[in-house]
């Protein structure tokens, strides 16, 4: 049935593996996408929204690498909104609310319309491995496809257990089956695996709820959008969200199940997200709260399908109804779906290379929630970097890995295989420590000529990317160049209460200024002369504003990023022996030959390596 040897065999078509075949078909490699459901490609099982705080940056560096999600986020959004924009540039995160079915319906012409991709529907339950290598797989039904590389992308469907209250029953998402086989011959080829939970609230007809009620949650004024293309659009039209809240009663109310709450019972032994917990959790751990926030979301642009967010549970079916009908605006709430709890097989990641191939296995590559992660968002990135190096592998290529200080996808490679997650991992803005380098609004210029190298990105991305920064840079030097005399700077800082100058300044020092913003500038005449004759988008001057009033920041980290980064050109050779190592701690040996990194900047980011132990091994290393 299949002559043919495939160069990349992607299994699993979610966010991480939706990603991971565009990518390697993109490239140039003979790629299959194999799924049990072909009418779920991308489908979003949890909230209908992408993007979010540091989830935004990484579809913004998806897209600008030459991905999917952020065309897709954008031609299927509902709402957009920027947030934390009270906080610095480095905290904005872009986020939309979006129309699921469209979302997935989007995703899925997308990769019927790439060249090198081929489909086909059935459950992978096995690897062809020899010697050490992967050369195929095999499905339920006996069919086996020969391929160079397979990249698992199984989401939360190996060994996959939904629980409702006191009923639980093996699926891999609400009217799924599971997937089985994979786990126990990966276990037998000496992979270490755990199991991981998570959760998702119910689903109601927004036909009886009062809106009212509650607290509209509109979109931005002026909404942007993810893709750096302009072949996306900005929304002119936004549905809104609304918000209300548990109240004492409620929770009083879900209480009552918590003896048949999974949970609680013992029923589910492994851990959940820590960031985002069940709402009989919440009530749990934050006893001393008397209400808690629902963020009631609209699943599409027509159907009056909600979600629930905030209400994430596994408690039984008749205690969300009764406590959910005590919440105000959901008294005559009619349910669509209940929520569940749901366990699945994940395989530690400190298993894998930063290419995200397993060190066990030669072509074997793992993306998304089977690496421990959660989030739409974190499987996407895994799936587009585990599609680019498998294609790569394949094509005889170096491998394309991203540095901690180039992308919040580098980050989070680095933080899954250096310190493994025992819960599953979701990104924050915190876990950056170069957040102030990898913003959201300048992904395209630290990625995009990566990616156009790669043969992903385009040129026309490049070409686009490249007037924006000449543009950019050019109104920088603009206000590096050009001064303001006092009576036509004056009256625009004393307006924003700024002490006035005593003569002539240049416009950059007074724009650096913390209070005077990008309108206060344009009001002097020669700024705004400039922005209509080189006809600059808004792109351009916020990306210059950002330059101008951070560039100490900015320089400060680019410094830090670059001493740190001479640790990582120091190499530690492949299969060294820590054992030599007598004067290194104990914990640290272990730590570092399980782990095996690769350079002296990776083993000093390894929890129980301190720096001490770094030192005995660049001395070591050193003679």
């Amino acid at each position: 049935m299949f002559n043919e040897i495939y160069d990349v065999i992607v299994v699993g078509a979610g966010h991480a593996g939706s990603e991971a075949a565009a990518a390697a078909a993109n490239m140039g490699s003979k790629t299959l996408l194999i799924t049990m459901n072909l009418q779920n490609i991308a489908q979003m099982s949890c909230n209908p929204a992408m993007g979010g705080i540091a989830k935004g940056q990484i579809v913004r560096e998806i897209d600008a690498l030459g991905g999917y999600s952020g065309i897709v986020s954008d031609t299927s959004a509902i709402q957009f909104k920027m947030l934390n924009k009270s906080k610095g540039p480095a905290m904005w995160s872009p986020r939309v609310q979006s129309d699921r079915m469209r979302f997935a319906e989007d995703w899925r012409m997308l990769l019927e319309g790439t060249e090198n991709l081929d489909f086909y529907q059935e459950m992978v339950s096995g690897l062809i491995v020899e010697n050490h290598k992967v050369v195929g797989v095999k499905t339920s039904l006996g069919v086996e496809v020969r391929g160079k590389s397979v990249v698992l992308t199984n989401g939360t469907f190996l060994n996959g257990l939904i629980h409702i209250g006191d009923k639980n029953f093996g699926g891999g998402r609400a009217g799924e089956r599971a997937a089985t086989g994979i786990t126990e011959q990966l276990v037998n080829l000496g992979f270490e695996s755990g199991r991981m939970k998570t959760g998702t609230p119910p689903r109601v007809d927004g036909r009886s709820l009062d809106f009212s009620k509650m607290i509209e949650q509109p979109g931005d004024e002026n909404p942007q959008k993810f893709s750096y293309l302009d072949t996306t659009k900005i929304l002119k039209e936004q549905r809104s969200c609304h918000m209300t809240y548990t109240s004492e009663q409620v929770h009083d109310l879900l209480r009552e199940g918590f003896d048949r709450s999974p949970m609680f019972n013992g029923r589910i032994k492994s851990v959940g997200p820590r960031y985002c917990p069940s709402i009989e959790d919440k009530i749990n751990r934050f006893a001393d709260k008397d209400r808690h926030q629902l963020f009631v979301e609209p699943e599409g642009w027509n159907t009056c399908e909600y979600y629930i967010n905030g209400f994430s549970t596994s408690l039984p079916e008749d205690v969300q109804f009764k406590a959910l009908r005590s919440v105000v605006g959901f008294e005559n709430v009619k349910f669509f779906r209940p929520g569940y709890a749901i366990e699945y097989d994940y395989f530690p990641p400190t298993q894998l290379k930063h290419t995200l191939e397993t060190k066990l296995v030669d072509g074997l590559y793992f993306a998304g929630q089977i690496n421990g992660t959660t989030g739409y968002e974190e499987a996407a990135s895994q799936g587009l970097m585990a599609g680019i190096n498998a294609s790569l592998k394949t094509q005889e290529k170096d491998p394309f890995t991203l540095q901690r200080d180039e992308a919040y996808i580098g980050v989070l490679v680095d933080d899954l295989i250096t310190k493994g997650t025992e819960e599953p991992y979701r990104m924050f803005t915190s876990r950056a420590e170069y957040r102030t380098l990898l913003r959201q609004d300048n992904a395209d210029f630290r990625l995009t000529p990566k990616g156009y190298k790669l043969g992903l990105a385009s040129e026309k991305r490049l070409k686009r990317m490249e007037k924006k920064q000449s543009k950019s840079d050019a109104f920088v030097q603009f206000f590096r160049d050009t001064s303001v005399k006092p009576d036509e700077a004056n009256p625009v800082l004393e307006s924003k209460n700024s002490t006035p100058v005593k003569q002539q300044d240049k416009m950059f020092k007074l724009f650096a200024r913390p209070n005077i913003t990008i309108d206060d500038v344009r009001k002097f005449k020669a700024v705004e002369n400039y922005i209509q004759s080189n006809e600059l988008d808004t792109e351009v001057i916020e990306q210059t504003e950002i330059q101008v009033k951070y560039a100490g920041y900015i320089e400060k980290e680019k410094n830090n990023a670059d001493k740190l980064n001479r640790l990582e050109n120091l190499k530690i050779p492949k299969g060294f022996d820590y054992s030599k190592l007598k004067s290194m701690s104990i914990e640290a040996r272990q730590k570092l030959e399980k782990i095996q990194p690769v350079t002296i900047s990776q083993a000093s980011r390894i929890s129980g390596v301190s720096p001490n132990d770094v030192s005995v091994l660049l001395v070591y290393l050193g003679r």
